[in-house]
Protein backbone atom coordinates (compact mmCIF):
# COMPACT_ATOMS: atom_id res chain seq x y z
CA UNK A 1 0.00 0.00 0.00
CA UNK A 2 2.72 2.38 0.80
CA UNK A 3 4.50 1.27 -2.52
CA UNK A 4 1.41 2.24 -4.64
CA UNK A 5 0.68 5.63 -2.64
CA UNK A 6 4.28 6.67 -3.41
CA UNK A 7 4.08 5.46 -7.68
CA UNK A 8 0.63 7.45 -7.81
CA UNK A 9 -0.55 3.83 -9.05
CA UNK A 10 -4.59 3.88 -9.54
CA UNK A 11 -6.34 2.98 -6.02
CA UNK A 12 -6.80 -0.90 -6.73
CA UNK A 13 -2.70 -1.27 -6.91
CA UNK A 14 -3.12 -1.23 -3.33
CA UNK A 15 -4.83 -3.91 -3.41
CA UNK A 16 -3.53 -6.07 -6.54
CA UNK A 17 -0.13 -4.88 -7.60
CA UNK A 18 0.97 -4.39 -10.64
CA UNK A 19 3.80 -7.14 -11.00
CA UNK A 20 1.06 -9.57 -10.20
CA UNK A 21 -0.73 -8.70 -12.91
CA UNK A 22 2.21 -8.63 -15.38
CA UNK A 23 3.16 -12.35 -14.08
CA UNK A 24 -0.21 -13.47 -15.43
CA UNK A 25 -0.32 -11.99 -18.25
CA UNK A 26 3.40 -13.38 -19.36
CA UNK A 27 3.99 -12.21 -22.82
CA UNK A 28 0.77 -11.02 -23.63
CA UNK A 29 1.60 -8.16 -21.85
CA UNK A 30 3.32 -6.54 -25.22
CA UNK A 31 0.49 -5.80 -26.97
CA UNK A 32 -0.37 -2.58 -24.51
CA UNK A 33 3.25 -1.26 -24.16
CA UNK A 34 3.01 2.32 -25.00
CA UNK A 35 -0.66 2.62 -24.72
CA UNK A 36 -2.99 4.49 -21.56
CA UNK A 37 -5.03 1.37 -20.86
CA UNK A 38 -1.83 -0.44 -20.11
CA UNK A 39 -2.22 -4.09 -18.77
CA UNK A 40 -2.87 -3.06 -15.47
CA UNK A 41 -4.55 -0.12 -15.82
CA UNK A 42 -6.78 -2.17 -17.36
CA UNK A 43 -7.17 -4.75 -14.78
CA UNK A 44 -7.54 -1.91 -12.19
CA UNK A 45 -10.26 -0.19 -13.72
CA UNK A 46 -12.22 -3.50 -14.99
CA UNK A 47 -11.90 -4.41 -10.98
CA UNK A 48 -13.16 -0.73 -10.00
CA UNK A 49 -16.34 -1.21 -12.71
CA UNK A 50 -16.65 -4.75 -11.03
CA UNK A 51 -17.35 -3.66 -7.69
CA UNK A 52 -19.20 0.03 -8.17
CA UNK A 53 -22.64 0.72 -7.88
CA UNK A 54 -23.02 1.46 -11.26
CA UNK A 55 -20.89 -1.24 -12.92
CA UNK A 56 -20.95 0.61 -16.38
CA UNK A 57 -18.26 1.30 -18.88
CA UNK A 58 -18.52 5.12 -19.11
CA UNK A 59 -18.90 4.83 -14.89
CA UNK A 60 -15.28 3.26 -15.04
CA UNK A 61 -13.83 5.10 -17.95
CA UNK A 62 -14.88 8.25 -15.83
CA UNK A 63 -12.91 7.35 -12.60
CA UNK A 64 -10.06 6.61 -14.42
CA UNK A 65 -9.83 9.71 -16.01
CA UNK A 66 -10.75 11.40 -12.80
CA UNK A 67 -7.79 9.41 -11.11
CA UNK A 68 -5.49 10.89 -14.48
CA UNK A 69 -6.40 14.36 -13.67
CA UNK A 70 -5.78 14.23 -9.83
CA UNK A 71 -2.40 12.57 -10.92
CA UNK A 72 -1.00 15.14 -12.96
CA UNK A 73 -1.08 13.22 -16.10
CA UNK A 74 -2.91 13.70 -19.32
CA UNK A 75 -6.78 12.56 -18.95
CA UNK A 76 -8.00 10.00 -21.59
CA UNK A 77 -11.02 9.92 -23.67
CA UNK A 78 -14.14 9.85 -22.17
CA UNK A 79 -15.72 7.69 -24.64
CA UNK A 80 -15.82 4.26 -24.16
CA UNK A 81 -14.38 2.63 -27.67
CA UNK A 82 -10.37 2.29 -26.26
CA UNK A 83 -11.50 0.89 -22.94
CA UNK A 84 -13.86 -1.75 -24.50
CA UNK A 85 -11.14 -2.67 -26.89
CA UNK A 86 -8.26 -2.69 -24.10
CA UNK A 87 -10.50 -5.16 -22.21
CA UNK A 88 -11.33 -7.12 -25.58
CA UNK A 89 -7.62 -8.11 -25.53
CA UNK A 90 -7.38 -9.42 -22.63
CA UNK A 91 -6.38 -12.85 -22.06
CA UNK A 92 -8.78 -15.58 -20.43
CA UNK A 93 -6.08 -16.83 -18.76
CA UNK A 94 -4.97 -14.09 -17.44
CA UNK A 95 -8.15 -13.33 -15.56
CA UNK A 96 -8.46 -17.04 -14.15
CA UNK A 97 -4.74 -16.54 -12.97
CA UNK A 98 -5.60 -13.41 -10.61
CA UNK A 99 -8.61 -15.21 -9.67
CA UNK A 100 -6.72 -18.08 -8.22
CA UNK A 101 -4.22 -15.79 -6.97
CA UNK A 102 -5.74 -13.89 -5.08
CA UNK A 103 -8.10 -16.40 -3.74
CA UNK A 104 -5.01 -18.00 -2.45
CA UNK A 105 -2.84 -15.80 -1.02
CA UNK A 106 -5.83 -14.59 0.89
CA UNK A 107 -6.01 -18.02 2.13
CA UNK A 108 -2.37 -18.37 2.72
CA UNK A 109 -2.14 -15.46 5.00
CA UNK A 110 -4.75 -16.86 7.59
CA UNK A 111 -3.31 -17.92 11.08
CA UNK A 112 -3.65 -21.78 11.68
CA UNK A 113 -6.10 -21.17 14.44
CA UNK A 114 -8.80 -20.35 11.57
CA UNK A 115 -8.48 -24.20 9.99
CA UNK A 116 -10.50 -27.02 10.88
CA UNK A 117 -8.92 -29.48 13.07
CA UNK A 118 -5.25 -28.12 11.30
CA UNK A 119 -6.80 -28.98 8.07
CA UNK A 120 -8.45 -27.06 4.92
CA UNK A 121 -11.76 -27.21 4.05
CA UNK A 122 -13.16 -26.64 0.89
CA UNK A 123 -16.83 -25.92 0.41
CA UNK A 124 -18.32 -26.32 -3.15
CA UNK A 125 -21.70 -25.20 -4.93
CA UNK A 126 -23.28 -24.32 -8.34
CA UNK A 127 -24.97 -21.52 -9.58
CA UNK A 128 -25.98 -20.04 -12.73
CA UNK A 129 -25.91 -16.23 -14.18
CA UNK A 130 -27.72 -14.90 -17.11
CA UNK A 131 -26.33 -12.78 -20.06
CA UNK A 132 -27.09 -10.44 -23.03
CA UNK A 133 -29.52 -12.37 -26.02
CA UNK A 134 -27.31 -11.96 -28.56
CA UNK A 135 -26.52 -14.66 -31.21
CA UNK A 136 -22.68 -15.17 -30.08
CA UNK A 137 -23.63 -15.72 -26.44
CA UNK A 138 -26.53 -18.12 -27.36
CA UNK A 139 -24.42 -20.29 -29.50
CA UNK A 140 -22.49 -20.77 -26.58
CA UNK A 141 -24.63 -20.79 -23.79
CA UNK A 142 -28.00 -21.39 -25.14
CA UNK A 143 -31.16 -20.09 -22.96
CA UNK A 144 -33.26 -23.26 -21.68
CA UNK A 145 -35.62 -25.01 -24.03
CA UNK A 146 -38.71 -24.15 -22.59
CA UNK A 147 -38.11 -20.69 -23.64
CA UNK A 148 -39.70 -19.64 -26.92
CA UNK A 149 -36.44 -18.13 -28.78
CA UNK A 150 -35.99 -14.05 -28.67
CA UNK A 151 -37.82 -14.52 -25.28
CA UNK A 152 -35.21 -16.15 -22.59
CA UNK A 153 -31.91 -15.01 -21.85
CA UNK A 154 -28.40 -17.16 -22.68
CA UNK A 155 -27.29 -19.08 -19.42
CA UNK A 156 -24.14 -20.14 -17.99
CA UNK A 157 -23.61 -23.28 -15.27
CA UNK A 158 -20.56 -22.24 -12.52
CA UNK A 159 -19.58 -24.45 -9.98
CA UNK A 160 -17.44 -22.57 -7.35
CA UNK A 161 -14.43 -24.12 -4.84
CA UNK A 162 -14.20 -21.88 -2.04
CA UNK A 163 -12.03 -21.63 1.11
CA UNK A 164 -14.44 -22.14 4.31
CA UNK A 165 -11.88 -20.22 5.99
CA UNK A 166 -11.96 -16.81 4.61
CA UNK A 167 -14.21 -17.18 1.73
CA UNK A 168 -12.59 -16.91 -0.96
CA UNK A 169 -12.78 -18.45 -5.05
CA UNK A 170 -10.42 -20.63 -5.46
CA UNK A 171 -11.33 -22.58 -8.57
CA UNK A 172 -13.98 -22.26 -10.54
CA UNK A 173 -15.50 -24.27 -13.95
CA UNK A 174 -18.04 -23.16 -16.62
CA UNK A 175 -20.21 -24.80 -18.91
CA UNK A 176 -23.82 -24.19 -20.87
CA UNK A 177 -26.60 -25.21 -18.53
CA UNK A 178 -27.68 -28.78 -20.44
CA UNK A 179 -26.18 -30.67 -22.14
CA UNK A 180 -23.76 -34.00 -21.15
CA UNK A 181 -21.47 -32.94 -18.98
CA UNK A 182 -22.35 -30.08 -17.94
CA UNK A 183 -23.90 -30.86 -14.10
CA UNK A 184 -22.69 -29.67 -11.35
CA UNK A 185 -21.07 -32.87 -10.26
CA UNK A 186 -19.16 -33.68 -13.46
CA UNK A 187 -18.02 -29.56 -13.36
CA UNK A 188 -16.85 -30.64 -10.10
CA UNK A 189 -14.85 -33.36 -11.32
CA UNK A 190 -12.71 -30.67 -13.43
CA UNK A 191 -11.69 -29.11 -10.38
CA UNK A 192 -10.33 -32.06 -8.54
CA UNK A 193 -6.68 -31.13 -9.70
CA UNK A 194 -7.07 -28.23 -7.36
CA UNK A 195 -7.67 -30.23 -3.95
CA UNK A 196 -4.58 -31.98 -2.05
CA UNK A 197 -4.39 -34.65 0.48
CA UNK A 198 -5.51 -34.55 3.52
CA UNK A 199 -8.19 -31.29 2.07
CA UNK A 200 -11.78 -31.79 3.09
CA UNK A 201 -14.86 -31.13 1.09
CA UNK A 202 -18.38 -30.31 2.36
CA UNK A 203 -20.81 -30.45 -0.53
CA UNK A 204 -24.74 -30.84 -0.53
CA UNK A 205 -26.36 -34.42 -2.14
CA UNK A 206 -25.58 -33.76 -5.69
CA UNK A 207 -21.60 -34.90 -4.75
CA UNK A 208 -22.34 -37.49 -3.15
CA UNK A 209 -22.72 -40.26 -5.99
CA UNK A 210 -20.51 -43.32 -5.10
CA UNK A 211 -18.14 -42.78 -7.76
CA UNK A 212 -17.73 -39.00 -7.22
CA UNK A 213 -16.88 -40.09 -3.29
CA UNK A 214 -14.34 -42.63 -4.88
CA UNK A 215 -12.41 -40.51 -7.32
CA UNK A 216 -11.90 -37.74 -3.66
CA UNK A 217 -10.66 -40.64 -1.82
CA UNK A 218 -8.29 -41.80 -4.39
CA UNK A 219 -6.72 -38.20 -4.33
CA UNK A 220 -6.63 -38.75 -0.04
CA UNK A 221 -9.50 -36.04 0.15
CA UNK A 222 -11.80 -36.41 2.82
CA UNK A 223 -15.58 -35.22 2.46
CA UNK A 224 -18.65 -34.42 4.26
CA UNK A 225 -21.80 -34.23 2.46
CA UNK A 226 -25.84 -34.75 2.54
CA UNK A 227 -26.95 -38.15 1.79
CA UNK A 228 -28.94 -38.88 -1.24
CA UNK A 229 -32.67 -39.01 -0.66
CA UNK A 230 -33.16 -41.66 -3.25
CA UNK A 231 -30.54 -44.18 -1.20
CA UNK A 232 -31.58 -46.32 1.63
CA UNK A 233 -31.02 -45.89 5.18
CA UNK A 234 -30.61 -48.50 8.33
CA UNK A 235 -28.43 -48.03 11.30
CA UNK A 236 -29.30 -51.35 12.39
CA UNK A 237 -26.45 -52.49 9.70
CA UNK A 238 -22.91 -51.86 9.92
CA UNK A 239 -20.74 -51.04 13.09
CA UNK A 240 -22.55 -48.79 15.39
CA UNK A 241 -20.70 -46.05 16.59
CA UNK A 242 -23.41 -44.09 18.26
CA UNK A 243 -27.28 -43.43 18.25
CA UNK A 244 -28.18 -43.38 14.41
CA UNK A 245 -24.07 -43.27 13.69
CA UNK A 246 -22.80 -45.93 12.17
CA UNK A 247 -19.73 -46.93 9.53
CA UNK A 248 -21.11 -48.71 6.19
CA UNK A 249 -19.72 -50.51 3.52
CA UNK A 250 -20.77 -49.26 -0.29
CA UNK A 251 -20.11 -51.33 -2.71
CA UNK A 252 -19.10 -50.30 -6.81
CA UNK A 253 -21.70 -49.68 -9.36
CA UNK A 254 -21.21 -50.73 -12.70
CA UNK A 255 -19.37 -48.04 -14.83
CA UNK A 256 -20.43 -45.12 -16.07
CA UNK A 257 -20.22 -44.20 -19.59
CA UNK A 258 -17.82 -40.79 -18.74
CA UNK A 259 -15.71 -42.99 -17.25
CA UNK A 260 -13.33 -44.80 -18.96
CA UNK A 261 -12.42 -48.71 -18.32
CA UNK A 262 -8.81 -47.50 -16.59
CA UNK A 263 -9.88 -45.16 -14.44
CA UNK A 264 -12.58 -47.49 -13.42
CA UNK A 265 -10.01 -50.57 -12.96
CA UNK A 266 -8.17 -48.16 -10.26
CA UNK A 267 -11.33 -47.31 -7.98
CA UNK A 268 -11.94 -50.09 -5.04
CA UNK A 269 -14.44 -52.31 -4.82
CA UNK A 270 -16.21 -50.96 -1.53
CA UNK A 271 -16.07 -47.73 -0.28
CA UNK A 272 -16.22 -47.35 3.64
CA UNK A 273 -17.94 -44.46 5.13
CA UNK A 274 -20.05 -43.33 8.12
CA UNK A 275 -23.08 -42.16 8.06
CA UNK A 276 -25.06 -39.92 10.95
CA UNK A 277 -28.50 -38.49 11.50
CA UNK A 278 -28.73 -34.64 12.21
CA UNK A 279 -31.74 -33.75 13.80
CA UNK A 280 -32.59 -29.87 13.27
CA UNK A 281 -34.32 -28.41 16.21
CA UNK A 282 -34.24 -24.97 15.56
CA UNK A 283 -37.70 -23.65 14.15
CA UNK A 284 -38.25 -22.68 10.35
CA UNK A 285 -35.74 -24.61 8.66
CA UNK A 286 -37.24 -26.76 5.82
CA UNK A 287 -35.74 -30.24 6.96
CA UNK A 288 -36.67 -31.74 10.77
CA UNK A 289 -33.27 -34.26 10.09
CA UNK A 290 -30.32 -34.13 7.41
CA UNK A 291 -28.56 -37.65 6.86
CA UNK A 292 -24.69 -36.94 6.42
CA UNK A 293 -21.87 -39.22 4.80
CA UNK A 294 -18.39 -38.83 5.45
CA UNK A 295 -14.91 -40.32 5.15
CA UNK A 296 -13.73 -39.02 8.43
CA UNK A 297 -14.48 -42.69 10.26
CA UNK A 298 -12.94 -42.07 13.75
CA UNK A 299 -15.32 -40.77 16.30
CA UNK A 300 -12.95 -39.85 18.82
CA UNK A 301 -11.18 -36.83 16.65
CA UNK A 302 -14.16 -36.57 14.75
CA UNK A 303 -17.31 -36.34 17.03
CA UNK A 304 -20.96 -36.12 15.26
CA UNK A 305 -21.19 -32.91 16.48
CA UNK A 306 -18.60 -31.70 15.27
CA UNK A 307 -19.22 -33.05 11.98
CA UNK A 308 -22.64 -31.46 11.83
CA UNK A 309 -21.59 -28.34 12.95
CA UNK A 310 -19.31 -28.32 9.79
CA UNK A 311 -22.02 -29.41 7.52
CA UNK A 312 -24.06 -26.77 8.46
CA UNK A 313 -21.68 -23.77 7.48
CA UNK A 314 -21.77 -25.60 4.07
CA UNK A 315 -24.82 -22.72 4.12
CA UNK A 316 -21.38 -20.15 3.78
CA UNK A 317 -21.24 -21.22 -0.10
CA UNK A 318 -24.53 -19.81 -0.80
CA UNK A 319 -24.30 -16.68 1.34
CA UNK A 320 -20.98 -16.38 -0.75
CA UNK A 321 -22.88 -16.89 -4.40
CA UNK A 322 -25.06 -14.60 -2.79
CA UNK A 323 -22.47 -11.77 -2.07
CA UNK A 324 -21.31 -12.55 -6.04
CA UNK A 325 -24.51 -12.26 -7.38
CA UNK A 326 -26.39 -9.63 -5.86
CA UNK A 327 -23.88 -7.68 -4.12
CA UNK A 328 -21.36 -7.60 -6.55
CA UNK A 329 -24.49 -7.97 -9.56
CA UNK A 330 -23.03 -10.38 -11.34
CA UNK A 331 -26.56 -12.12 -11.29
CA UNK A 332 -26.86 -11.12 -15.06
CA UNK A 333 -23.59 -10.19 -16.76
CA UNK A 334 -23.09 -7.44 -19.41
CA UNK A 335 -20.70 -8.64 -22.18
CA UNK A 336 -21.83 -9.14 -26.05
CA UNK A 337 -19.12 -12.08 -26.75
CA UNK A 338 -18.39 -15.44 -24.67
CA UNK A 339 -14.95 -14.97 -24.28
CA UNK A 340 -15.68 -11.36 -22.70
CA UNK A 341 -18.68 -13.06 -20.30
CA UNK A 342 -15.75 -15.03 -19.35
CA UNK A 343 -13.64 -12.76 -18.33
CA UNK A 344 -16.63 -10.79 -16.37
CA UNK A 345 -17.20 -13.44 -14.70
CA UNK A 346 -13.29 -14.62 -13.36
CA UNK A 347 -12.85 -10.69 -12.50
CA UNK A 348 -15.95 -10.18 -10.27
CA UNK A 349 -14.31 -13.47 -8.59
CA UNK A 350 -11.42 -12.15 -8.51
CA UNK A 351 -12.64 -8.72 -7.23
CA UNK A 352 -14.50 -10.84 -4.51
CA UNK A 353 -11.04 -12.09 -3.53
CA UNK A 354 -9.74 -9.16 -2.93
CA UNK A 355 -12.52 -7.88 -0.96
CA UNK A 356 -12.54 -11.02 1.09
CA UNK A 357 -9.31 -10.07 1.66
CA UNK A 358 -9.83 -6.93 3.45
CA UNK A 359 -12.23 -8.25 5.51
CA UNK A 360 -9.68 -11.15 6.34
CA UNK A 361 -6.86 -8.71 7.40
CA UNK A 362 -9.41 -6.55 9.33
CA UNK A 363 -10.46 -9.68 11.05
CA UNK A 364 -6.87 -10.37 12.25
CA UNK A 365 -6.37 -7.21 13.76
CA UNK A 366 -10.11 -6.81 15.73
CA UNK A 367 -9.20 -10.27 16.66
CA UNK A 368 -12.69 -11.64 15.43
CA UNK A 369 -12.87 -14.21 12.40
CA UNK A 370 -13.59 -13.73 8.36
CA UNK A 371 -17.32 -14.54 8.73
CA UNK A 372 -18.16 -12.09 11.20
CA UNK A 373 -17.52 -9.04 8.80
CA UNK A 374 -19.59 -7.74 6.83
CA UNK A 375 -18.94 -8.00 2.82
CA UNK A 376 -21.19 -5.45 1.48
CA UNK A 377 -19.62 -3.48 4.36
CA UNK A 378 -16.28 -4.07 3.34
CA UNK A 379 -17.08 -3.17 -0.64
CA UNK A 380 -18.94 0.20 0.66
CA UNK A 381 -16.15 1.01 2.66
CA UNK A 382 -13.64 0.19 -0.02
CA UNK A 383 -15.15 2.38 -2.84
CA UNK A 384 -15.22 5.27 -0.47
CA UNK A 385 -11.61 5.04 0.62
CA UNK A 386 -9.55 3.69 -1.79
CA UNK A 387 -10.13 6.59 -4.67
CA UNK A 388 -8.73 8.79 -2.23
CA UNK A 389 -5.25 6.74 -1.20
CA UNK A 390 -2.92 9.45 -2.97
CA UNK A 391 -3.81 12.11 -0.53
CA UNK A 392 -3.24 9.59 2.47
CA UNK A 393 -0.62 8.25 5.13
CA UNK A 394 -0.36 5.07 3.71
CA UNK A 395 -0.36 3.84 7.23
CA UNK A 396 -2.72 6.15 8.28
CA UNK A 397 -5.43 4.95 5.73
CA UNK A 398 -4.67 1.12 5.96
CA UNK A 399 -5.33 1.49 9.80
CA UNK A 400 -8.15 3.54 9.25
CA UNK A 401 -9.66 1.26 6.95
CA UNK A 402 -9.37 -1.91 8.93
CA UNK A 403 -10.81 -0.14 11.81
CA UNK A 404 -13.69 1.01 9.61
CA UNK A 405 -13.90 -2.82 7.85
CA UNK A 406 -14.15 -4.65 10.97
CA UNK A 407 -16.36 -2.36 12.74
CA UNK A 408 -19.02 -3.35 10.31
CA UNK A 409 -20.11 -6.83 11.52
CA UNK A 410 -22.69 -9.52 10.09
CA UNK A 411 -25.58 -8.84 12.43
CA UNK A 412 -26.90 -11.27 15.66
CA UNK A 413 -29.45 -13.20 14.20
CA UNK A 414 -29.48 -16.69 15.36
CA UNK A 415 -31.51 -19.18 13.02
CA UNK A 416 -33.25 -16.20 11.63
CA UNK A 417 -36.56 -17.44 9.62
CA UNK A 418 -38.48 -15.20 6.65
CA UNK A 419 -41.56 -16.38 3.89
CA UNK A 420 -40.26 -17.03 0.76
CA UNK A 421 -42.88 -14.50 -0.43
CA UNK A 422 -42.27 -11.01 -1.94
CA UNK A 423 -44.38 -8.17 -0.46
CA UNK A 424 -43.82 -5.97 -3.45
CA UNK A 425 -45.70 -6.28 -6.13
CA UNK A 426 -44.25 -6.62 -9.67
CA UNK A 427 -45.57 -4.36 -11.90
CA UNK A 428 -48.82 -5.68 -14.35
CA UNK A 429 -46.96 -5.99 -17.30
CA UNK A 430 -47.28 -9.35 -19.21
CA UNK A 431 -43.77 -11.25 -20.23
CA UNK A 432 -42.68 -11.39 -23.81
CA UNK A 433 -44.13 -14.37 -25.51
CA UNK A 434 -42.67 -13.44 -28.80
CA UNK A 435 -39.45 -11.82 -29.93
CA UNK A 436 -38.99 -8.12 -29.34
CA UNK A 437 -38.59 -6.98 -32.82
CA UNK A 438 -41.98 -8.47 -33.09
CA UNK A 439 -43.50 -6.21 -31.08
CA UNK A 440 -41.82 -3.32 -32.36
CA UNK A 441 -42.84 -4.17 -36.04
CA UNK A 442 -46.95 -4.42 -34.56
CA UNK A 443 -46.60 -1.25 -33.12
CA UNK A 444 -45.21 0.65 -36.09
CA UNK A 445 -48.01 -1.17 -38.11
Amino acid sequence: MERARRRGDLCFAALLPEERILKAFGLARVVWQGWIYSPSITVWTFLSQCISADHSCRDAVTRLATWLVLAGRKSCSPETGAYCSARDRIPEEACRVLMEDTGRQAEQEAPPSWLWHGRRVRLVDGTTATMPDTAANQAAYPQSPSQKPGCGFPIVRIVVLFSLTVGTVLKAALARCEGKLTGENSLFRTLHDSLAAGDVVVGDRCFSGWFDLALLRQRAVDLVVRKHHLRPTDFRRGRRLGREDHLLSWPKPDRPPWMSATQYATLPDRLELRELRVHVTQPGFRSDSILVITSLLDPEEFSADELATLYRRRWQAELHLRSIKIVLAMDHLRCLKPHRVRNEIFMHFTGYNLIRGVMAAAAREANQLPWQVSFKGTMQTLNNLLPILPALLAQVWCDFLLSCVAAHVVGNRPDRYEPRCKKRRPKKYPRLSKPRADYQKDMAA
